[in-house]
């Protein structure tokens, strides 16, 4: 499934004339580089082959506005596994956009999403407020629609995968975040 979505990505966005931006799995963490440590080529960076990896990752490149697409992985702040409740909730602050549009992503390729609260180590799991602020995201991208890089995305994974249009909005339900 990686390799698919590989493809749609780069088929979306690889051109030179565009955003010049490739989506690579086979990385032991995620990353960005911006063309500038990369020879003239922004490259999103997965862990392994993991789908769900390349989703997120890819979220997050949507979330990223211009000026951070020219930083090193965005220039965001991130905190180990193992945070505080404090540091805990920050990141759930951050995450709320990234991940819902991962769950669009998801559900246009027909995989199950898992709200990630990436902190194994505490043992702290995503709180009831993160989930909410999740489908109410969602909620608002089909709604009011997301930003262009994330519709085109979505709406070519749905055509890869041949799942419905992830942006109806009846498609999403909070109990699915459970």
């Amino acid at each position: 499934m990686a390799d698919r979505i590989i493809g749609v990505f780069n088929r979306c966005f690889a051109d030179p004339n565009g955003l010049n931006t490739r989506l690579c799995g086979g990385f032991p963490e995620p990353y960005y580089r911006p063309a500038a440590m990369k020879k003239g080529v922004h490259q999103v960076e997965f862990t392994l082959d993991y789908a769900a990896s390349a989703l997120h990752e890819v979220a997050h490149w949507c979330v990223a506005g211009e000026a951070r697409r020219l930083l090193p992985d965005y220039g965001y702040w991130y905190e180990a596994d193992g945070r505080s409740r404090e540091q805990q909730a920050e990141f759930e602050l951050v995450e709320v956009k990234p991940q819902a549009l991962e769950w669009v992503f998801a559900r246009a390729c027909g995989f199950r999403f898992r709200v990630s609260a990436d902190n194994l180590k505490s043992g702290l799991g995503p709180s009831d407020t993160f989930k909410k602020a999740i489908w109410e995201q969602v909620q608002d991208y089909c709604a009011q629609g997301p930003n262009a890089r994330a519709r085109t995305f979505a709406l070519a994974l749905a055509e890869e995968f041949e799942c419905p249009d992830p942006l109806d909005k009846d498609a999403y339900q909070l109990v699915e975040l459970s």
